[in-house]
């Protein structure tokens, strides 16, 4: 007995998860590779090299190919995708890596779970939108969630100190990510979202390494091989393959329900540094990222809705 296709919209609800899997484990990766030395842990610049240039053929490949026929871009064009590449991938990023050095998985993920109620504030702040209802529950229930898993790591750590700063540098890369959001609209409606995205990230590739040059000696990229395989993990399963998955699902079943699916990201995090990272796990953890979630939700649905 032949088994029946899977419809389109079946499929695009699979490569939504797919993709929520692999962005959630890429602070699983970081964090594994920060516990292959514990004493002398990799250094977050080296790390971040390594997964932007294990990326680079893919994004390469993608840059080359969605800018065949298509107009060059003028100076100004390269001059803000220069600027959202090095906010959005570079700056981001590297804030997160860092941050991921402080404090658990869990946590990182909520905190970068901000990204949403984040972008709306900057356009209050700067593009004199006005804040709805929706938005203020959303801003009030999403970091009310936070203060919960706050508190959580707070019970387990042995040093406040440790906590806020690491704290500061994710929320730092919450708040880069979102203002590389709310300045790509514009250039993505002008490229496309595929070679918007792979120039970008070659943008961004490019700034890792000089600041990789700059600050690390080449002997730095001679590491143990579970940190090449942390690389090329985040590379290949938590950087290329799901910005592909999610771009697949958002055709077939749109942005908002793309959306909807990707709130299981910090469920999975939480989840996963649980069973793999052995990290503590409590119900005011669980109960902070389910108001993350519902903040998320209610400033990411549609005004119709």
């Amino acid at each position: 007995m032949s088994r029946l296709p899977w419809s389109s919209e079946r499929l695009g609800i699979v490569l939504a998860i797919l993709a929520a899997l692999g962005f959630s484990f890429k602070a699983i990766f970081v964090k594994l590779a920060y516990l292959v030395s514990p004493a002398a842990p990799v250094d977050a610049v080296t790390l971040l090299s390594l997964r932007m240039v294990l990326a680079l053929p893919a994004f390469l490949w993608i840059g080359i190919r969605s800018s065949r026929g298509a107009p060059p871009l003028s100076a100004r064009e390269w001059l803000k995708l220069s600027a959202l590449g090095i906010l959005g991938y570079y700056g981001s990023s590297l804030l997160d890596f860092y941050g991921l050095r402080y404090i658990s998985a869990g946590l990182e993920r909520l905190i970068l779970f901000t990204y949403p109620t984040l972008t709306v504030l900057i356009a209050v702040a700067f593009l004199g939108k006005r804040l709805e209802k929706r938005e203020v529950a959303s801003l009030a229930i999403s970091y009310l969630g936070i203060g919960l898993a706050f508190a959580h790591d707070l019970h387990f750590a042995a040093d406040l100190g440790t906590v806020l700063v690491g704290s500061a540098f994710v929320f730092a890369s919450s708040l880069s990510y979102a203002f590389y959001l709310s300045g790509s609209a514009g250039a993505i409606q002008r490229l496309g979202s595929a070679r918007f995205t792979a120039l970008a990230m070659l943008v961004s590739t490019g700034a890792t390494q000089v600041h990789f040059v700059l600050t690390q000696p080449l002997g730095a990229l001679i590491q143990p091989w579970p940190i090449y395989a942390c690389g090329a993990g985040m590379a290949l399963f938590s950087t290329v393959l799901p910005v592909f998955m999610q771009s697949a699902a958002i055709r077939r079943i749109g942005a908002s329900r793309s959306v909807l699916i990707g709130t299981l990201g910090p469920m999975l995090t939480i989840f996963f540094s649980w069973w793999l990272l052995k990290e503590p796990m409590s119900g005011a953890q669980l109960l902070g990222a389910g108001l993350v979630l519902v903040g998320v939700l209610l400033v990411s649905r549609p005004k119709s809705a």
